[in-house]
């Protein structure tokens, strides 16, 4: 199918979900982008403190999806839980500026997780609900890759706006404040989602047996493995943190992210759109293969360009797993417990996160930098061993 006509093929709802991730990605990574040098910087954190709370915070938004994921398959309705996710995210904005210590930008950063935990699942198993199979890896593609262009927008905008206000960090990081009230507003008067059964009888737990058992073999096989992919992907406030390490200034600190948001966007899509046609597996090995060199550059490099040359192929790396990934979770899980799935699926994730940031933030204060990152290197060789040895049948052709 011509892209094209791929393209105009690919449900309203998919495309409003992705500009309502633009816009709060654009607010999400001017903070993103900034918050690293802030906390060190500007507050005098440790890099284990910053370890500790990019990680709670990660794992926070991980670990809620399972229970809004559970929630929107109960109530039939996704867009409700979009609105409380959003609006949460956009209530924290203003707390950044604000923050006068690493427990104020914990506070912040915490309230923020939750509302991404909360809109995650729903959203992605929005996605799902109106999405053919055979366009699926596409949809989530083209979703993950409007995402990736607000990721791309909000860091160079922080760039513009410290050169415009004499790298005044507090004052910039109002700015991610207007953003995120437009996604808000994309989500109320934009968004339409498709009327749906509901669920279940009474609301119980999304961690019950008998929804638990439903799952087939091949989804927990997936959920696994994303958990040992996790413990490779610390955060990313670690990238910035090495390429300021290695002597990028604090204006120009931003473009880290907008570089790493420039990968992702020109790789997700295409992604997605081609593993449709030759399936997830492959594609997501080369993603993890992405991962290594980018760890090992970012681990061996003393210089400038090769920092930047990690970073850029660690956001290919990003585009090559994340969409599969969500799009592998689909493709396995019962239709009325999508939403559980990619609750389940994130839990798990959510407390990989927390492993993978501390112990990111443990190594580099105690043996440097290159430790981390040898780390990762290490996680991601034994995810790609255990997709070798051990791979996922997920009802798409796998090409040997």
């Amino acid at each position: 199918m011509p892209d094209a006509t791929l393209l105009r093929g690919i449900p309203r709802t998919v495309w409003v979900l992705g500009l309502i991730s633009l816009c709060m990605d654009i607010s999400s990574e001017l903070v993103h982008g900034l918050l690293p040098i802030f906390l060190v910087g500007t507050l005098g954190s440790s890099m284990l403190t910053l370890g500790l709370i990019e990680g709670a915070a990660e794992a926070t938004a991980l670990i809620v999806k399972v229970f809004s994921g559970a929630l929107s398959d109960y109530f039939g309705k996704r867009k409700g839980l979009l609105l409380l996710g959003y609006g949460l995210g956009a209530l924290s904005k203003p707390l950044f500026p604000l923050a006068g210590s690493a427990h104020a930008v914990f506070t912040a950063r915490l309230l923020d997780r939750i509302g991404k935990g909360i809109r995650g699942a729903p959203r992605d198993a929005l996605v799902a609900d109106v999405t053919p199979p055979a366009l699926r890896g596409a949809a989530f593609g083209l979703r993950q890759s409007l995402d990736s262009v607000g990721a791309f927008l909000g860091p160079l905008l922080a760039v513009l706006l410290m050169l415009l206000l004499h790298d005044n960090i507090q004052l910039v990081l109002w700015f991610a404040v207007p953003p995120a009230l437009l996604a808000v507003g994309l989500i109320v008067f934009g968004l339409h989602e498709p009327a749906r059964a509901v669920g279940h009888a009474a609301l119980r737990s999304p961690i019950n047996r008998a929804s638990l058992r439903r799952f087939p073999a091949a989804f927990w096989w997936v959920t696994l493995f994303g958990a040992l992919f996790t413990l490779a992907r610390f955060s990313e406030a670690f990238l910035v943190l090495r390429a300021q390490q290695v002597g990028m200034a604090v204006t120009w600190i931003p473009l880290v992210m907008v570089l790493l948001g420039l990968f992702y966007l020109l790789s997700a899509y295409p992604v997605g759109r081609l593993s449709d046609r030759v399936g997830r597996q492959g594609l997501l090995g080369a993603g993890l293969g992405l991962l290594v060199i980018a760890d090992l550059l970012l681990a061996a490099g003393n210089s400038l360009f090769c920092v930047l040359l990690g970073v850029a192929v660690w956001g290919l790396h990003l585009g090559f797993t994340q969409g599969l990934l969500a799009a592998m979770v689909a493709d396995t899980a019962p239709a009325d417990l999508r939403g559980t799935a990619f609750g389940v699926f994130n839990l798990l994730s959510g407390v990989a996160m927390l492993v993978a940031s501390g112990l990111a933030g443990w190594l580099w204060q105690t043996w440097g930098a290159a430790s981390c990152f040898a780390a990762g290197a290490l996680f991601a060789t034994l995810a790609w061993i255990l997709l070798r040895v051990h791979p996922a049948r997920t009802g798409y052709p796998e090409r040997p």
